[in-house]
């Protein structure tokens, strides 16, 4: 125990045996249920020999380059008896071998978990350099220079934003009026 004189049974005394100073927010190591100071509380300060209990442990199967969990079985025999299970379990294709690569033409970017990215209109799984719609040939977007020449190369927005100014102004209404009938955009100005 620790403490003070009035208070005795407040804080514990860092287990770590060249410290042993009363701390009195003491944390309880997980691994080895020993009591550490701040300076001492981490896995690598106080050199945990159980640092890695809650760890997740995973093998690569040799033969497809699937990932096994292998957590809870410490000794090799384990580990070879689950690589064991894995191959006669029939998931274990050695055609599966082949690492995916980006299908954007010449990039030649293998796709790991953490540098490849989903588009979210076709649905592609693409390298991070190749993202974007317009960087993929995305087959979902349409494309802008198409889009002007279905409006016949006019800006609909910008007319009506022109027209419903002039109208404001109360000038220039009969030049308003002549230039929505050219286009495709039809105002009726009301006075």
């Amino acid at each position: 125990m620790g403490g003070t004189e009035a208070f005795p049974e407040l804080g514990s005394h860092c287990q770590q045996s060249d410290c042993n100073q009363l701390d009195f927010l003491p944390f309880n190591c997980d691994g080895c249920q020993k009591v550490f100071c701040s300076e001492h509380r981490s896995y690598k300060s106080h050199e945990c020999p159980k640092a890695d209990h809650n760890s997740r442990k995973v093998i690569v199967c040799e033969i497809c380059s699937a990932a096994i969990e292998t957590t809870g079985k410490d000794s090799e025999a384990d580990v070879k008896s689950v690589l064991e299970e894995h191959e006669k379990s029939g998931d274990c294709d050695p055609s599966k071998k082949r690492k995916p690569k980006c299908p954007v033409k010449r990039c030649k970017q293998v796709l790991t978990f953490s540098n490849n990215s989903t588009c979210k209109v076709c649905q592609l799984k693409v390298c991070l350099a190749h993202r974007f719609p317009a960087d993929h040939a995305c087959k979902g977007r349409v494309e802008t220079s198409s889009a002007g020449a279905i409006n016949g190369g006019r800006n609909n927005g910008f007319l009506k934003a022109l027209v419903a100014r002039m109208s404001k102004k109360g000038c220039g209404a009969e030049d308003a009026s002549a230039f929505s009938s050219n286009s495709s955009v039809h105002v009726k100005l009301v006075k």
